[in-house]
């Protein structure tokens, strides 16, 4: 029986960019890197309020990572959208879609991360 999710792996094709971005767009931390016994290089990130993890991984002599549109992406709530869209935005990550208020009233918008996967905001109804 499954007992929970522990994390989501995600390919990428430049893994110091992209954890750059982690780090300092969204405010994840790093917690733990390695090389796998293939030779996939593994960087594990946290979110803060979440046992889950999101693991970027980078495979060399592998063939180039091409994310198709809407093909997956990652959400994350936010406590005040405007703002943190403000900020992403001085930061050269402006929003790609939204802000859009939902039906149960949630406002939601996307912005691209690194490798062209969808980032999901969201604030909750009040």
């Amino acid at each position: 029986m499954i007992k929970k999710l522990l994390h989501t792996r995600m390919r990428v094709n430049d893994l110091e960019r992209t954890v750059k971005f982690y780090q300092d767009v969204l405010g994840l931390k790093v917690v733990r890197r390695h090389t796998s016994p293939r030779g996939a290089q593994l960087v594990f990130v946290a979110t803060p309020n979440s046992d889950e993890e999101i693991e970027l991984t980078y495979l060399p002599n592998s063939p180039s990572v091409q994310v198709q549109p809407d093909l997956m992406h990652l959400a994350f709530e936010v406590d005040d959208l405007e703002k943190f869209a403000a900020e992403l935005k001085q930061q050269g990550y402006p929003l790609s879609d939204g802000p859009t208020r939902t039906d149960s009233g949630a406002v939601i918008a996307f912005i691209d991360a690194p490798e062209g996967y969808e980032i999901e905001l969201i604030q909750k109804a009040p």
